[in-house]
């Protein structure tokens, strides 16, 4: 496997040693499987957990990393193809991408979605450009459409939960947002959960289904998997017997590129779909909270569940570490063991 784009680029097999290793290097942190390797990270978006965890993961094994960031303390770039470049952008990907790849065994990139353009950002083809454009092994640090490093890291935590695979009850539900947010990590953490084998709930206010793309790929997989998918936007319905609920806020496909129409839309539903404790009483008693983070504490998430002992976040970002180092180990051909 030269790249990580999705969590589709592990086949099964390879899936499950990556989730090994990861195991394995949560017990035993350091090591030098990356030693005399240099990996580079660009981040053309913010980041903490995942520009933090991915540096921590090279050094502690024995490898060292480099990090860009366009307009702040680097050239902006340009990612357009056949732009007249007259503008603040100075570099263009189509240079950066092979450049940086000549200093770095490994790249990592994050490029978010546009929100501009549905079909656009579903198709998610600048990280599949940049991709293309590195001659070096590649990693989607997340992109317009995918969240990969998330949905690992996802899917450890729910194992370190012991929340069963097969027959497991996920529940993912969309949350409030002062804003429209991209669909990465609600795509990537529901194609995660059906590819466990999970019964997957969705539960979102109406106006708020994933695009047709999304779900459309999520039933192929249920289909391979025996997983069980469905949507609700009643929340009693939706929590019954829920062994995990994982919040996310996305925008509403019917106004995806017009903020401002998506804005008055998503308004009169703040008060209901900030998640509370209340949420919980139909489903089991020893239900996991889970969030990607950054969380917006008391319009997403209240503070009774966030610090609660329902909360599995700072695991959940814990194992991000963990599954990156294993990537990388399993990408630049190291050995760990």
């Amino acid at each position: 496997m030269k790249d990580y784009l999705d969590l589709a680029d592990l086949g099964d097999d390879r899936l499950e040693a990556v989730l090994s290793l990861a195991k394995h290097l949560e017990a035993h942190p350091l090591g030098e499987a990356l030693r005399g390797r240099t990996v580079g990270l660009l981040f053309m978006n913010p980041s903490v957990r995942t520009l933090s965890s991915m540096q921590a993961a090279v050094m502690q094994q024995g490898g060292q990393a480099f990090v860009v960031t366009p307009g702040s303390g680097s050239w902006k770039m340009e990612t357009r193809n056949g732009a007249v470049m007259d503008g603040e952008a100075a570099e263009h990907v189509r240079e950066a991408i092979p450049v940086l790849a000549q200093y770095a065994d490994l790249l990592g990139v994050r490029c978010f979605a546009e929100g501009k353009d549905l079909t656009t950002d579903l198709a998610d083809g600048l990280i599949r450009t940049m991709a293309g454009l590195c001659p070096k092994p590649f990693m989607n640090l997340e992109s317009a459409r995918a969240h990969p490093c998330q949905a690992l890291g996802d899917w450890k935590t729910l194992d370190d939960l012991a929340i069963p695979r097969r027959g497991g009850r996920f529940v993912l539900s969309w949350a409030w947002h002062p804003k429209a947010l991209p669909y990465a990590v609600p795509a990537s953490a529901l194609e995660m959960a059906v590819r466990r084998g999970m019964d997957v709930t969705i539960l979102r206010p109406d106006g708020f289904s994933l695009p047709d793309e999304i779900m459309e790929r999520a039933r192929a997989i249920a289909s391979r998997t025996g997983a069980s998918l469905r949507e609700t936007a009643d929340r009693a319905e939706g929590m019954d017997g829920a062994q995990a609920l994982y919040a996310k806020s996305w925008a509403a496909p019917a106004f995806y590129g017009r903020p401002v129409e998506e804005a008055s839309f998503r308004a009169p539903l703040r008060d209901e779909w900030c998640v509370r404790e209340s949420w919980f009483e139909p489903a089991e008693a020893h239900a996991k909270f889970l969030h990607c983070l950054p969380v917006r504490r008391n319009v997403k998430v209240a503070d009774e569940v966030l610090d609660g002992p329902r909360s599995a976040v700072i695991r959940q970002a814990g194992n991000r570490m963990h599954v990156q180092k294993a990537l990388l180990i399993e990408l630049l051909g190291g050995h760990a063991r």
